[in-house]
């Protein structure tokens, strides 16, 4: 098949929206201080991991997980503080639970509402589903903007919103209040993400039972997992029923649940580090807003946002990559993103070295 003829045929065969999309790229981080994807930067203790390989040896690969992970939903209950009258659903991290939820709802012209800038995936999955997406800017401290959501729920009648508590790549919480408001208006189901719980320390699982429309959204990966790719779905009974009719057989596998179950009964040592990243971003937070050729946004999860002035973006992050450190650059998206940079909180030693490489690339532009 001539070239021309193989694109002729993507044209004809692969969906228009398919094609108008970019890769979801990971750049490789070899030799360098990874700080760009909202990781964990601690190992676990020698003696742990001694214990949970031993672990492992007693799982036979040989047989299909179990179907539903009861083990490992009771213990993710248990630890995630789920209510007993909610049903959860598990998935193979966050990504998967959006799309069956995008999967379940989609339909002609329905609407998959999101504010933004907040996380990627809404947008993408949203296209995958061929669902009509809608995003609600934020405002320019990057709250929500309530009239503006409350007027595109009005309009659009969305199927389905998602709200990242706190917002990825923002960094910051949305008002509770005004939470509650897009639930109380909206028609179909509200999704709060809480995928950086562990650093916020404010949480709507407890409001599950006051909204028949909320749905809350947790994943282990920041917990220190992220390896595993485990997410957990929330909700009333009735919606999780739906959403499993999509989800494929025995996507959480063997390997992983055992894992995660070890892990998560070991889970005040997950809490003491999550509890020293918290303490070690606010101490991070500090230090950059001393440097003033650039913003720095407050931030309740496990990274920082940061925007440089005097449109030197691109330029900070790629003299960081020269010299070692890996942040996230948002540029490319544009907008209000224009010129901010990511960085995610690292061990004390890597967030010193950061912050003097910082210092002393915005020193020379």
């Amino acid at each position: 098949m001539s070239s021309s003829s193989l694109q002729q045929s993507i044209a004809r065969w692969v969906d228009p929206g398919i094609r108008t999309l970019s890769t979801y790229s990971v750049p490789d981080a070899t030799g360098l201080i990874k700080l760009d994807a909202m990781e964990n930067p601690y190992h676990w203790p020698e003696p742990l991991i001694d214990e949970w390989l031993f672990r492992l040896r007693r799982v036979h690969l040989n047989r299909y997980p179990d179907p539903a992970a009861r083990q490992l939903a009771a213990t993710l209950r248990k630890v995630m503080g789920v209510p007993d009258s909610a049903a959860v659903l598990l998935g193979n991290g966050s990504d998967e639970l959006i799309q069956i939820i995008a999967q379940t709802l989609a339909g002609s012209s329905r609407c998959l509402m999101a504010p933004e800038p907040g996380f990627v995936m809404y947008r993408m999955i949203a296209i995958f589903t061929r669902m009509e997406y809608q995003g609600i800017p934020l405002r320019e401290d990057f709250s929500l903007d309530l009239p503006a959501m409350l007027t595109a729920i009005e309009q659009h009648q969305p199927a389905v919103i998602f709200l990242a508590y706190p917002n990825n790549p923002t960094g910051n919480l949305f008002d509770e209040q005004q939470i509650c408001r897009i639930v109380e208006a909206s028609p179909g189901v509200v999704v709060v993400d809480e995928a950086y719980h562990a650093f916020a320390q404010a949480s709507f699982m407890d409001r599950l039972l006051d909204h028949e429309n909320l749905l809350v959204m947790r994943t282990v990966s920041k917990l220190g997992l992220a390896g595993l790719r485990l997410g957990l779905l929330a909700g009333a009974q009735a919606w999780i029923e739906e959403f499993d009719k999509v989800r494929l057989p025995y996507n959480i596998n063997t390997l992983t649940q055992a894992s995660a179950n070890f892990a998560l009964q070991h889970h005040k040592m997950l809490d003491e580090q999550t509890a020293r990243i918290r303490t070690d971003r606010d101490r991070l937070m500090n230090d950059m807003c001393l440097i003033e050729e650039i913003t720095v946004y407050p931030s309740r999860a496990n990274f920082i946002l940061f925007r440089v002035t005097r449109s030197q973006g691109n330029q900070v992050f790629n003299a960081l990559l020269k010299q070692g450190f890996l942040v996230k650059n948002l540029n490319n998206a544009g907008g209000a993103l224009s010129d901010c940079l990511r960085v995610t909180i690292g061990t004390p030693q890597e967030n010193q070295g950061f912050i003097e490489t910082l210092s002393g690339v915005i020193s020379k532009i």
